[in-house]
Formats: structure tokens, C-alpha cells, sequence
């Protein structure tokens, strides 16, 4: 491969460790004039332009003006087969499920089909400046097949895994413990490691999958340990109720999974929005995380997130847009929405944190921040590029701020996809807005 080698300037932020640990001044870098240098699709180095500029002769230096370039947004948990029913009307989870989710996965068994929605769907995450994503696919195979051949022809870092689920679910979406073992073991094979692609053991949750298929699910994990696992925990108070009727041999819903072996690093749990503190210790001391989702908690009524709990056990969390309940594709929304959830408790949400939450927290919470998450050197090149002068009310109210601090807060209040100008994953630009 040739040695290509670009530059691009503009101001530059990212963060480098969770402002819950370190403080918030700890907590970023930020470059008022700054270059972001890419070699190969990798970070080669960030810095001040006033310093970089004379060492880049012969290099292509790209200017934006007037915006900010920070790393690519992670979504640690969202639906591809649920593009076509976001924003569907007024039920809770399980009515939900029943009335729109299980008809509309149907389509998928269609290969045709699920790779139209999943150009749609990896569109849209990259038009909002999504770069990574965890991601289910319906119970077909096909599905899986259809989003990684979509993902891998843009050459993006995604996971994804198809859906297992062999009771209390339409036959028509069922498949049986070793059905979906055989199945998962065939894409693992076919797709876990190609180019920037991971696969993601992915049980519905509890109450759709047998024992019999827990336990295979566990199996899995066991026989390839860099696996993912993704699923759903503690998301609405009758789901919770559900899970101890079927499963009463067990403590509570956490228990279930951990018990099959479900548990642990890469393991991602989406919700998480009843936990005792007993669960809140187990995911802490295991490794695993927790996705905060909240426009779809509010949309679906399941309750308010309760950030500072599991940050004050040690939990890693990411944030997760969950389309289709969750209402926008756009990280920028999801951290409105998780404000407005924090202020509710008598908390506040830092600009910061938020930046955190969006990108090196979510790599933290997949075990990516190896490769992604902020702009040290190596690191993959997902980047985003955000215009102060999107829309009339967003150029003015940077027009007002006095802060670094008050024009990323206002950024996340009133930006969506009209403020990401450009996206780039390794290094190639994937989006650019029209």
C-alpha cells in the first residue's frame, strides 16, 4: 500500500481519561488551532498548528473553519433491523416488542432486503458521525451476512451478531439452541477478525432464550475468548418481574446470564436502568458494561439511568442510541436526552464526561481503547468533523459562548446530524454533507 500521509486543521478535542476519575481538567486535550496528521489510516500525531505546520512540507493540509474535529462518535448499543420502525407510537417494552419489533425483523429473513436496510442504517450512523457501533441483527443469519458485507465495503470498525432466540417469540423468529449455536459458530468463522469487523454473541435477553441456549451461548464464548457478548438487563420493571417467573432457581436477572458463563469482558448489557447494588458490584468485578441508552428509556417509559451509581461501583459505560425506540441516530441527541436524565435525579452531566461517553468510554466499554476513542498516535483515524455554523441557531449561540466549555455543551444540545460536516473512518472521508 502506498504511504499517504494528510493533514487536517481546525480545532481539535478528544478525550483522555473519564472525568470521574482524573477531574474535567484532567480529562482532554484541546487544540484551539490544531493538526490532526494521519498516515495509513492511522493517528501519526495531534498538536498545535503554530507547531506542526513548518514540519509538513509536500503534505495535503485540509482546513476547516469555524468547526471542531473530535474522534468518531461509539454507539454501544442499536438495533439495524429496527431502522424502519423508529419512531413508532406508544407502548412500553414488551407491548412494543409484540406489536412492532417481531413483524418487522420478519423482513429479514429476505438477504436482499436486509442489505438494503443495512446501507441505510450504516448511512445514517456515519451521516450523525457514528464510526463504531454494537450491533444486532435478527435471528437470521443472512441479516448478519448482509450488514458485515455492507460494513466491510467502507472498511468501518463494527460488531455485530445475529439474535438468539428459541422461545416466547413468534415461530416465525425462533430459532432452537443448536440451530442458533451452529449458526453463530458459522459467522464467527466467516466474519470475526476480517478487516475491522468483530462478531457479538447476542442472546435477545433472558426470557426469549431457553437454559439450553444460554448455556450454548456460554459455549461460544468459550471456545473463541475474544468474542463480544450483547444483550439486554434490567430495562423495564415488568421485563424484570418476567425474568423471575422464568427463571426462579436464580438470584435475579443478572444472575441468569452470569450463570451461563454470559458475563465478563467484551460482555455488553444494555439498560441497566433497575439495578441493585449486588448487580452493580458483579459487572464492576467482572469486567463488564453497561449501555446507556436514553432516548430510548424515556421514549419507552422504562426509567431513568443512574449514572453516578454505576460509575461508583466501577462499571464501565458506554452510550447507546438503541434505535429503533431510541429516537435519533445521533450521539449528539442521546447526550441531550442523558442530560435531561441526570438533571431529573438532582445530577448534572458534564460537557466533558459527555464528550467521554461518546467516544473513549465507549471504547473503554467495547475493550477498543486500544484503537480507538481519542487521537493518540496509532490509534485508528474515525473522525468527525462538527461545523460551529450548522444551523442559524447553532452559529449563534457560539456567537454568545465565552468557553470552550459553554460551545461543546451548546453542541450537545442543539446539534444532530446537520451539525457533522465530514466523517472519516482510517483515514478515508465516509460522509461529507451535502
Amino acid at each position: 500500500m502506498s504511504n499517504t500521509v494528510k493533514a487536517y486543521r481546525a480545532a481539535i478535542l478528544h478525550s483522555l481519561a473519564d472525568p470521574a476519575v482524573v477531574g474535567v481538567e484532567q480529562s482532554y486535550q484541546y487544540f484551539e488551532d490544531g493538526i490532526l496528521l494521519i498516515e495509513n489510516g492511522k493517528v501519526a500525531q495531534v498538536g498545535a498548528a503554530a507547531e506542526l505546520l513548518p514540519k509538513l512540507a509536500g503534505v495535503e493540509v485540509q482546513h476547516y473553519r469555524d468547526a471542531l474535529i473530535t474522534p468518531g462518535f461509539i454507539d454501544t448499543h442499536i438495533h439495524y433491523p429496527q431502522t424502519g420502525m423508529i419512531a413508532s407510537y406508544g407502548e412500553q417494552l414488551l407491548d412494543w416488542l409484540e406489536t412492532y419489533t417481531f413483524p418487522t425483523e420478519q423482513q429479514f429473513a429476505d438477504k436482499a432486503h436486509a442489505s438494503d436496510v443495512a446501507a441505510i442504517f450504516l448511512k445514517e450512523l456515519l451521516r450523525n458521525g457514528t464510526t463504531t457501533a454494537l450491533v444486532f441483527g435478527s435471528v437470521h443469519p443472512q441479516s448478519v451476512d448482509a450488514f458485515f458485507e455492507q460494513a466491510d465495503k467502507l472498511n468501518l470498525r463494527m460488531i455485530a451478531g445475529k439474535v438468539l432466540m428459541d422461545r416466547n417469540a413468534p415461530d416465525y423468529l425462533t430459532d432452537t439452541a443448536e440451530t442458533g449455536y451452529a449458526e453463530s459458530k458459522a459467522l464467527i468463522e466467516r466474519w470475526h477478525g476480517k478487516g475491522r469487523l468483530h462478531y457479538a454473541v447476542t442472546p435477545r435477553f433472558a426470557p426469549t432464550s431457553t437454559p439450553g441456549q444460554l448455556e450454548l451461548a456460554g459455549k461460544l464464548l468459550g471456545e473463541y475468548p475474544d468474542l463480544y457478548m450483547h444483550t439486554h438487563l434490567s430495562e423495564n420493571r415488568k421485563e424484570i418481574e418476567w425474568v423471575k417467573a422464568l427463571f426462579p432457581e436464580r438470584k435475579g436477572y443478572l444472575d441468569v446470564y452470569d450463570h451461563h458463563r454470559l458475563i465478563g469482558p467484551r460482555a455488553v448489557f444494555a439498560h441497566g436502568v433497575h439495578l441493585c447494588d449486588e448487580e452493580c458490584q458483579r459487572l464492576a468485578e467482572t469486567g463488564s458494561a453497561v449501555a446507556f441508552c436514553p432516548t430510548s428509556n424515556l421514549f419507552l417509559g422504562s426509567g431513568l439511568f443512574d449514572l453516578n451509581k454505576l460509575e461508583a461501583h466501577g462499571v464501565r459505560v458506554g452510550l447507546g442510541t438503541d434505535v429503533g425506540a431510541g429516537t435519533s441516530f445521533s450521539q449528539l441527541q442521546s447526550l441531550n436526552e442523558a442530560y435531561k436524565v441526570m438533571q431529573l435525579q438532582g445530577k448534572k452531566l458534564d460537557p466533558f464526561k459527555s464528550l467521554y461517553l461518546a467516544t473513549l468510554g465507549g471504547a473503554n466499554a467495547l475493550y477498543l481503547d486500544d484503537r480507538l476513542g481519542n487521537f493518540l498516535p496509532g490509534k485508528d483515524a474515525d473522525f468527525l468533523v462538527l461545523d460551529y455554523n450548522a444551523t442559524p441557531l447553532i452559529s449563534y449561540r457560539m456567537q454568545q459562548a465565552r468557553s470552550l466549555e459553554e460551545r461543546l455543551f451548546a453542541l450537545t444540545m442543539l446539534g444532530d446530524d446537520r451539525a457533522v460536516k465530514e466523517t472519516f473512518a482510517a483515514g478515508v472521508s465516509v460522509h461529507q454533507r451535502s
